[in-house]
């Protein structure tokens, strides 16, 4: 739990409605406080799998016979799972959060609280960093990214800032930046507005909504009939594509209906959206944005 409070524990872990000889993968591993919740839930015939692609969380790895975790990034999911002989699973279970571990981590620059080199990689191997992508993407580029990502109006004068900014100096750490937008920061809004542009940058480092639709669309393939789906997520953007993923079977455009207006999806959803209460926000304020979304999947034979 020093590692990572898990957001809406029971309530996630619950959605799966775990079969005691069944399946499961946690795909964001972390601290492994959902695979724990997961695996107490589970008989001896039980298996758990979990993906995580930060060496970090290596360390945080459970000693248990049924668990195997996999350091790699969860849009593989169906891959690795294959070479594992596992072809179907029961649930699946996905925290879209970034990890306290990683905010609490100075020299992984996810946090607008220390001065650090500019990373926010959950790769470390992965080429794009928050300092590569600061210095050298175009102006159009790093307004896409503050707009799309971080829903910012004001997200051309920062790219604009950026692009005069560099051609003096690089723009080296997490208080450089700051530094170099300071003027765009409202008084009194100034972490509000950071923690945006920061978002908007980590979203875009490490690829989170193509990872996302990649691993959604991997799911029905991999749901066992009934199999529970239990999602997470932070971002209005990724609360949206897991939405309509559940509602319509895709991202963009209408469903192909039939002549009586009905369409096929793979995926019902389970009750309705799930939100922390009170109570949990005021012990885990990093849950106040979270949203859990829970679906099935439906009956192949009907």
């Amino acid at each position: 739990m020093e590692y990572h409070n898990p957001v809406l524990l029971k309530e996630t872990v619950g959605g799966l409605d775990i079969k005691e000889d069944g399946v499961y993968v946690d795909v964001t591993f972390g601290g492994g406080g959902h695979s724990r919740e997961i695996l107490a839930s589970l008989g001896p015939k039980g298996r758990l799998i979990a993906f995580d692609q930060d060496k970090d969380a290596l360390l945080n790895v459970i000693d248990d016979s049924r668990f195997l975790l996999i350091n790699e990034n969860f849009r593989f999911m169906q891959r690795f799972l294959r070479f594992h002989g596992v072809k179907s699973v029961d649930g699946i279970l996905a925290d879209f959060g970034v990890s306290s571990h990683q905010f609490d981590q100075p020299e992984r620059g996810f946090s607008i609280r220390f001065d650090a080199l500019l990373d926010m990689r959950m790769n470390q191997q992965d080429v794009l960093s928050a300092h590569s992508l600061v210095n050298s993407y175009e102006e159009e580029a790093l307004r896409q990214v503050f707009w799309q990502y971080g829903e910012l109006r004001t997200a051309p004068a920062l790219a604009k800032t950026i692009v005069k900014a560099r051609e003096l100096a690089p723009i080296d750490t997490t208080f450089d930046l700051k530094a170099v937008l300071n003027k765009h920061l409202p008084q009194g809004r100034e972490n509000k507005i950071l923690a945006q542009i920061y978002q908007a940058i980590r979203i875009e480092v490490n690829q989170e909504i193509e990872v996302l639709k990649d691993f959604l669309l991997q799911t029905p393939s991999l749901l066992n009939d009934n199999g529970r789906l239990s999602v997470i997520s932070y971002h209005s953007l990724e609360d949206r594509l897991v939405k309509r993923f559940i509602r319509d079977g895709l991202f963009e455009g209408e469903p192909v209906k039939d002549v009586f207006g009905n369409f096929e999806v793979p995926l019902k959803k389970v009750g309705n959206l799930i939100v922390p209460s009170p109570a949990e926000v005021k012990l885990n304020n990093r849950a106040r944005s979270a949203k859990l979304r829970i679906a099935k999947k439906v009956n192949s034979s009907k």
